[in-house]
């Protein structure tokens, strides 16, 4: 007698349950996993670093420890817009070749943390091969809204984490 097949959708979608910090971009609302933000900061001046890609705005001095930011528009080519005074900088975590590395990424506003079921959570709608959506993952729909819930280690590839290590 064989074991009971597991649903595969389920399976995904219920590995992603939990506390997310939701953000707005674009008029657009996303989501990152709690455990992976240290803390949310407003805009600061941000020291441009020569010879990197659009995305990377620069660095900042956080107490002391310098932290690569990236600018979440421009990564998910989205029409940059001037900053405004609900802007900030989201310090994340994120896992890179040589280790975990603190990363800022700039967002429109910050919205809330939301407690968000696995129920509640679908698999990312398949948008064809020449669409890279491994950095979604997936699409939360809670109070008649859908969010995307961002995989924040793989918003950037190894070879652009690589880069923002030696920036550093």
């Amino acid at each position: 007698m064989g074991l009971p097949a597991i649903d595969q959708t389920t399976a995904i979608t219920g590995k992603n349950e939990g506390k997310y910090l939701t953000f707005s971009l674009d008029q657009e609302e996303y989501g990152i996993g709690i455990l992976k933000i240290k803390e949310i900061i407003g805009m600061m001046d941000i020291t441009p670093v020569p010879k990197t890609p659009t995305f990377v705005k620069g660095v900042i001095n956080l107490r002391g420890k310098v932290i690569p930011v990236i600018d979440l528009r421009i990564r998910f080519s989205m029409p940059q817009d001037e900053y405004t005074e609900r802007t900030c900088v989201i310090v994340v975590e994120v896992e890179g070749q040589i280790g975990t590395i603190l990363m800022g990424v700039v967002v429109d506003a910050v919205s809330e943390v939301m407690n968000i079921k696995g129920d509640d959570i679908e698999q990312t709608p398949d948008f064809g091969a020449k669409l890279n959506t491994e950095y979604i993952l997936g699409m939360a729909k809670n109070d008649g809204k859908v969010r995307i819930l961002l995989d924040i280690d793989k918003v950037l590839n190894n070879a652009e984490i690589m880069t923002l290590e030696k920036s550093i």
